[in-house]
């Protein structure tokens, strides 16, 4: 009888020779074909993707050797490369510094109405609050999260983005969604999927070259499902979600207010992220010139 199998990527062994070659080659195939369905679904040409990838090669290269000395940084980086070495002096003259995205009071809105307790109903779902008055009230929430903006425009903000209602009748606010999706917002979404997906494989890329596990990164897969199953198991994800993040949201608020003592060693960021991805069964195996006794390939219903 097949299982659900949990994984998390192994650190890189050493001497694994042919075999990790493929392995890696078929990880990062699987990583560009995404970015170049996207791409191609918003137009984007061969051209501004390479010129993305050029930037990005040189970057870690030039972090990857940091003691190299100036005059010699460009040859080493070429080399390492492969990028001709004019290129590699164009771009490591336009390097800039990363900027930080913007702090999204909606978000944290969100959050909090999600998380705190005073906020919440008792089988822990997000209450409907009155737009204004004492606690338990959107104001009151809102005003929680900052007093630098006025609670009416951050109420406007999650109406334009479809995640909450304001029924005018009772001069009251509900969420429509439990998870922070916004709708219609496409620079915003677009900034969610780098912000997150970028977050989450940086952290497998230092577990695998790190020879260890840094970060915390792992998976359930299972196969064989039916549409009804995956409904229900939808159903079971959103508990999950709404769960850890009624936990760890107020332990996170509470961490950053006793550490806001001391600015110079309150320097550290976490991202906390749950995904699934639904797609058809996994075919069986292809082989085009099987070995004489090999068996058929049988179609595998669970795999790490």
């Amino acid at each position: 009888m097949p299982r659900p199998s949990a994984s998390s990527p192994e650190p890189e062994e050493r001497g694994a020779g042919a075999a990790t070659d493929a392995a890696l080659t078929q990880a990062l195939r699987a990583l560009v074909q995404p970015m170049a369905r996207l791409a191609v679904a918003r137009g984007v040409p061969f051209a501004q993707v390479e010129a993305l990838l050029k930037e990005a090669f040189v970057q870690a290269a030039s972090s990857a050797h940091p003691e190299v000395l100036a005059h010699r940084k460009v040859s080493r980086i070429s080399t390492v490369t492969g990028i001709h070495r004019r290129e590699v002096a164009r771009l490591t003259q336009a390097e800039t510094a990363p900027v930080s995205p913007p702090r999204s009071l909606a978000s944290e809105v969100f959050a909090h109405w999600m998380s705190d307790r005073q906020y919440r109903r008792r089988d822990g779902k997000p209450r409907s609050l009155p737009r204004l008055g004492p606690m338990p009230s959107f104001e009151t929430l809102a005003q929680a999260v900052t007093r630098d903006v006025h609670p009416r425009s951050l109420l406007q903000e999650l109406l334009r983005l479809g995640l909450a209602e304001l029924d005018a009748k009772r001069d009251t606010v509900r969420l429509l969604r439990d998870a922070f999706v916004p709708s219609g917002d496409g620079a915003r979404m677009l900034g969610f999927l780098g912000a997150n997906v970028g977050d989450h494989l940086n952290a497998a890329v230092d577990n695998v070259l790190g020879g260890g596990t840094r970060h915390f990164e792992q998976a359930i897969f299972a196969d064989g499902l039916s549409e009804a199953s995956l409904a229900g198991v939808r159903e079971a994800i959103s508990a999950q979600w709404r769960a850890m993040l009624a936990a760890l949201v107020p332990d996170l608020e509470a961490r950053i207010a006793h550490d806001a003592s001391d600015a110079n060693s309150a320097t550290r960021r976490v991202r906390i992220g749950l995904y699934t991805f639904e797609d058809a069964a996994s075919p069986a195996p292809v082989t085009t010139s099987p070995s004489p006794g090999t068996p058929p390939a049988r179609k595998r219903r669970s795999q790490p």
